[in-house]
């Protein structure tokens, strides 16, 4: 019996509620040796005063040594094998801004970048240019015509895209065309099985034009394309965990992510003080929330120290507001850790806290990683989080006679 599977037999009704609080990108490391992490440098009160009356521990979002990404590394808070339910980037990109997905089509996620005259990666996200003009951008992409599919592209949000190609017989078996390094040039793309070689030649028709669509639009004269995917139809959250389930987030990728998954998606402003006003005001209406906090990650892959633990010194002061809406449960945690450091996702475990009021509180007294690794949870699975989160809220039956 798979884990899912055990969750379906066990759930069972109960007038709690649940937050699930993601700080996205949440872990760090030390600039120099001996130093501290941006969650240790940052002024935490609040989140050190939930520690020190709940579980604490350091949970592994797919395995140790794994570096994820934000798609398998979320399946595993909400409880989902990322292995087995592995799901590619476009997917959650396209749903994550209300495209109407249909159930053959192939998307993508994009980034507009800059390259040098040597065709060579110099910024991967074209120096973050505007949500207006990746706008623009994508509608001269659009114009592109490729006999035997239709074409979408959709500005996300800044440099981000989506796109979706629709048409008969469509394989998402495609490789990436992003080198995740700067320094090369864009992969070219391929078919990862003979089955996807026909609409790699579609995609391949397509990316000619766009880069030299793009070639004199400095500093997003490229672009790159990774997480071909189709739509996974995995089990909803109401019928895994019996769950009503809703999601505030502000990007679109982990929106989409949400919607995969069955949970109702809230609309929210672009700040987190927008997201925990919107979580008061729907409080009465779901049992559960996922609530996530986009800019602990962004400011990590900036490779800003001193704006991470800004942001996390911020996140902290909303706490209070949380905890007055009275959650039975609340788990404070993060889908991967983002190190300024190494300016991007990491293997290193996530700090995270699971409070209740009958919880077995530890002997943390600090929400930090290194103290984090000495709490009750240990190093876990970042799976086993959501059992532990319906546990606590009363809402699993006894498993045998």
């Amino acid at each position: 019996m798979d884990h899912r599977e055990l969750m379906r037999q066990l759930h069972t009704p109960a007038d709690t509620k649940i937050v699930l609080w993601v700080m996205d990108g949440l872990g760090g490391l030390p600039l120099t040796p001996g130093g501290k992490t941006e969650l240790e440098t940052a002024s935490t009160p609040n989140l050190d005063a939930l520690a020190r009356r709940g579980l604490c521990g350091l949970s592994v979002p797919v395995a140790p040594g794994i570096t994820p990404g934000s798609g398998p590394s979320h399946l595993a808070l909400f409880g989902y094998d990322p292995v087995a339910c592995e799901i590619g980037r476009g997917v959650m990109e396209v749903l994550g801004i209300d495209f109407a997905l249909q159930a053959e089509d192939v998307a993508a996620r994009g980034n507009f970048c800059t390259v040098d005259d040597a065709g060579l990666v110099t910024d991967r996200r074209a120096g973050r240019i505007s949500t207006e003009q990746g706008a623009k951008l994508c509608r001269l992409l659009q114009e592109i015509e490729v006999p035997g599919v239709q074409v979408f592209v959709l500005p996300v949000r800044e440099h981000r895209f989506g796109l979706v190609l629709r048409g008969p017989g469509l394989d998402p078996r495609l490789s990436d065309t992003d080198p995740q390094a700067v320094g090369k040039p864009p992969l070219e793309l391929q078919a990862l099985v003979p089955e996807a070689e026909a609409t790699a030649r579609l995609a391949r028709q397509w990316l000619e034009q766009a880069y030299r669509v793009l070639a004199s639009h400095h500093p997003a004269n490229s672009l790159l394309l990774r997480g071909f995917s189709q739509d996974p139809a995995l089990p909803k959250m109401a019928d895994v965990y019996g769950l009503k389930a809703a999601a505030i987030a502000s990007y679109p990728m982990y929106r989409g992510l949400a919607k995969l998954v069955g949970m109702e998606v809230l609309q929210t402003g672009p700040t987190f003080a927008d997201e925990i006003a919107t979580l008061e005001a729907n409080w009465d209406r779901f049992d559960f929330f996922y609530l996530h906090l986009k800019y602990t990650d962004s400011r990590g892959e900036d490779g800003d120290f001193d704006a991470k633990v800004t942001v996390i010194e911020e996140a902290d002061s909303f706490l209070p507001r949380i905890l007055a809406l009275g959650p039975d449960v609340l788990v404070v945690t993060a889908d991967h850790s983002t190190p300024a450091r190494l300016k991007g996702h990491s293997w290193h475990p996530v700090p995270t806290i699971l409070f209740s009021e009958v919880c077995r509180a530890d002997q943390v007294v600090e929400f930090t990683e290194n103290a984090c690794a000495n709490g009750a949870l240990g190093l876990f699975p970042a799976v086993d989080i959501m059992p532990l989160a319906m546990a606590n809220a009363g809402r699993l039956a006894k498993f045998g006679a």
